[in-house]
């Protein structure tokens, strides 16, 4: 179904605040194709705060070291004009159970032994609030200097474990349950302000008694430098021997999370318009079996490009006439803001959205695509022969509603002035939160 647009978000004052001494935490960071956090460092930077950050040593999506580095308990270093301390864990993401926990967990200790003193002079601390696991050396760096905590809410847990394939029966224990419960609500507790990537988490957490006093909308944005309206890349589209195609482009993980098993059915069926090309970028634990299933069924309108450069994205992005959205149907998926969401609209791109929820409601009110229900082949076929009935002039328009949307809700001067305006009310000259 095509959506129809409604009026854009209203502005967002974006004047300078006064300079502030402040600390970044997150698990992921540069060079790690997690750009949020090095966007708002970056952008901080440029407003004249002193910015330092906390992380772990390179190995997502991968789960291996990336080239260059080499693991030790902790390295400092400058990247893009930043500091930034990295500390050791143990590198891994693939769809093994106690890898990924250990992945979470000793990141979470060794920053907090070899973390904390990074952020002693820090009047404001923003966290990256994914895994939970980060709320342990939070904790400490607050009891120990006492900066004002902004939790950025990226996925709600416990429930992240199940949507993503990971620890689904780990949370049928009611125990555990209970456990994960009574720490989230500390961490909770603990923080000056929660910054929340989608409207309805804000409904859910005041659900589970978090003051909405203490809650904001701060939605995911992108690099800007990366993501942006280009011409199509026409050698790109050579290389690939699509010249001419209509390209469906789906850029992103390849989990169990995405849902992209429909993916296949519906370029299965679609089969019968020659024009129309699908292209696979990314990586995950569900790589492999689709990859396979697509042989199986011997697709010849699918190509797996495996992991994309980062720094090439540009290119990338400009050669999807259109873009897919997927979330698999699931409770937590209706309150997520994927992060594919804002990159697409960054570039001006139609979208075909297979979600519920969050993402589907950005579509709807913006008119920058269509929207189908996850896991329905038939509504995603419909959606794929939709966009190739779609004109050029048409689907231009559509993107430039993509393009709008994005302006008024997700960009980079929005977002990084509420989460700057966040990390400075109320601190002082000492750093303590007021």
């Amino acid at each position: 179904m095509l959506a129809e647009a409604e009026p854009a978000t209203a502005s967002v004052d974006t004047q300078p605040h006064e300079s502030r001494r402040i600390g970044l935490l997150s698990q992921w960071y540069e060079p790690e194709p997690q750009t949020l956090p090095q966007v708002l460092a970056r952008e901080l930077a440029n407003r004249a705060h002193s910015v330092r950050v906390l992380t772990g040593f390179p190995n997502y999506p991968l789960g291996r070291l990336f080239d260059g580095y080499r693991m030790s308990w902790r390295k400092d270093e400058v990247v893009s004009g930043v500091p930034v301390r990295r500390v050791a864990l143990f590198p891994s993401h693939d769809g093994s159970r106690l890898g990924r926990l250990a992945n979470y967990g000793t990141f979470a200790a060794s920053a907090s032994l070899w973390g904390t003193g990074w952020f002693k002079d820090v009047e404001a601390l923003w966290v990256y609030n994914s895994p939970p696991t980060v709320g342990l050396p939070t904790w400490l760096i607050k009891a120990r200097y006492r900066p004002r905590i902004v939790l950025h809410i990226m996925d709600l847990w416990p429930e992240s474990l199940t949507v993503s394939g990971f620890g689904r029966s780990m949370v049928k224990s009611k125990w555990l349950e209970r456990g994960l419960d009574m720490w989230l609500s500390k961490t909770y507790a603990m923080a000056d302000s929660i910054a929340c990537s989608s409207r309805r988490q804000i409904d859910l957490l005041v659900q589970r008694g978090v003051s909405r006093d203490k809650l904001s909308y701060a939605p995911l944005w992108v690099d800007e430098t990366i993501f942006r309206p280009v011409p199509k890349d026409d050698a790109l589209l050579a290389t690939l021997g699509l010249t001419g195609k209509r390209v469906l482009l789906y850029a992103g993980a390849l989990g169990e999370a995405q849902g992209l098993d429909v993916l296949l059915e519906a370029c299965d069926r679609v089969q019968d318009t020659p024009a129309f090309h699908c292209v696979i970028a990314g990586s995950g634990i569900a790589e492999a079996r689709l990859r396979e299933e697509a042989a199986d069924r011997r697709l010849p309108n699918i190509t797996f490009l495996g992991r994309w450069p980062t720094r090439d994205m540009t290119r990338l992005m400009s050669i999807g006439d259109v873009h897919l959205v997927s979330l698999r149907a699931d409770p937590l998926a209706e309150v997520a803001m994927p992060g594919k969401l804002p990159a697409s609209l960054a570039c001006g791109k139609p979208l075909i959205v297979a979600a519920r929820g969050e993402a589907e409601a950005v579509v709807s009110r913006s008119g920058s695509g269509w929207t189908c229900q996850p896991g329905d082949p038939n509504q995603l076929e419909a959606s794929i022969r939709s966009a190739l009935q779609a004109t050029d002039v048409e689907l231009e328009k559509i993107g430039q509603s993509a393009r709008a949307a994005y302006d008024s809700e997700f960009a980079v001067k929005i977002g990084v002035h509420r989460i700057e305006s966040l990390l400075t009310r109320g601190t002082s000259v000492d750093g303590v939160a007021g």
